[in-house]
């Protein structure tokens, strides 16, 4: 089982002008610490479920471009990009050369869009129903993959086009870097992932993420997917601590709400957790640190990887 970090927040107990070197020192102490993935969300402003609204906020492919330079050998990704933040051709443009800049570490997250609040804030239309959006996001996926392996592009659809373009250099990873997209929807997310994927990213607990992976297994064969060909990964926040006396104090500290959305649990209790993911089916375990608590981190590095080395 693999093991990766997600940037939930650029909160790092910094002044604003030291945020990247903050996330950079992260994304480093990942790579030597035995996590093969590190994630940013490509939003422009904090989503409501994980901080105020106006905190000091990151673009993520900005972001992805100064890691691919910093980092060597952990793979780097957005998870996950809405379709609709920048044209389609232009998004395949700027991933090839993250792509070429890290040696060939991409990731490509996509994702359909939802965050209806910064569509509004940053000028973008917000289609409200979301099977126009997954079309839409459908249509994006062929398009880029289009670029990143022709030697010119001609797209006409529905929503996105381009003329004879050109893309050059190609990314590095043949036939092109893996397309994950996020999202659990049964009946339009899952389907575009057995469709057009390399990756697929499910929330949930382990009984909810073993139910969308038998969807997503029922959806490749109705495609003529092979299922072992997807990799499966879930995200979860996270609150660690040793044991119960020192998780009753962090959630004071860190103060965490009552109704906190992720798992706040022990070591015994964590290692127990990700057991039932791997046999959920999980593949790649992404955790999101709750205010970027660097303990959380250190004890899922130290205490609770080693348990499923293999």
């Amino acid at each position: 089982m693999k093991f990766g970090i997600h940037n939930p927040s650029w909160l790092f107990g910094t002044e604003p002008a030291g945020i990247f070197e903050a996330v950079k020192a992260k994304a480093l102490w990942a790579e030597t610490h035995g996590f093969t993935w590190f994630s940013v969300m490509d939003h422009l402003i904090q989503i409501g479920n994980v901080g105020a609204p106006d905190e000091p906020f990151m673009e993520g492919w900005t972001v992805l471009t100064a890691l691919a330079a910093v980092t060597s050998r952990i793979r780097l990704a957005t998870l996950v990009s809405s379709v609709h933040y920048r044209n389609p051709a232009l998004l395949a443009k700027m991933a090839a050369g993250v792509d070429q800049i890290s040696r060939g570490r991409l990731t490509f997250g996509i994702g359909a869009g939802w965050f209806e609040t910064e569509y509004r804030q940053y000028g973008w239309e917000f289609p409200p129903r979301p099977a126009v959006r997954i079309r839409q996001m459908e249509e994006a996926v062929r398009l880029i993959k289009s670029m990143w392996t022709e030697k010119r592009t001609t797209f006409e659809g529905k929503h996105f086009r381009a003329q004879d373009a050109i893309l050059e250099p190609k990314p590095i990873q043949k036939p092109h870097p893996p397309i994950m997209i996020g999202g659990g929807g049964e009946q339009l997310t899952l389907r575009a992932v057995a469709r057009h994927a390399d990756a697929c990213n499910v929330g949930g607990t382990p009984e909810q993420v073993r139910h969308k992976y038998q969807v997503l297994h029922r959806h490749c064969e109705a495609e003529g997917r092979n299922y072992n060909d997807i990799e499966r990964t879930n995200i979860i926040s996270f609150v660690l601590a040793r044991d119960e006396a020192a998780l009753a104090d962090k959630r004071r500290r860190l103060a965490v709400p009552e109704n906190y959305y992720g798992v706040a649990a022990t070591v015994p209790q964590t290692i127990d957790l990700i057991g039932r993911y791997r046999e959920a089916g999980v593949q790649l375990f992404i955790s999101s640190a709750y205010r970027n608590d660097a303990e959380t981190l250190e004890l899922l590095a130290a205490d609770v990887m080693p348990k499923f080395a293999s």
